[in-house]
């Protein structure tokens, strides 16, 4: 019995300003095309900020890692082409996490 390859954490640079809708589409391109044994989790990472505008508290969210999307999963040219035909993917970082 051979065990499953280890999913290891890839840098995907996305249209600056989409970075939720890619990885919404992301999700679902793994889903229609039956690879979620190969992908782990696509996320955004956000934290919360209080901002001052107008003498008004506001709550917003700010990306740490604006135009990047955050993808768990074992690298081999299926899933690698499947990140690629996302709409607003325009590639990998470099390295892997």
């Amino acid at each position: 019995m051979s065990e499953a390859p280890k999913k290891r954490w890839y840098v995907v640079q996305a249209f600056s300003g989409f970075e939720g809708r890619v990885a919404t589409s992301l999700r679902e391109h793994i889903k229609l095309h039956n690879m979620e044994e190969l992908f782990g989790e696509v996320m955004v990472p956000t934290e919360e900020v209080v901002e001052i505008r107008g003498g008004q508290r506001r709550k917003s969210e700010r990306k740490f890692f604006p135009g990047y999307v955050l993808v768990q999963m074992v690298m081999n040219d299926a899933s690698w082409h499947l990140v690629r035909s996302v709409p607003r993917v325009m590639g990998f970082h470099r390295r892997h996490l």
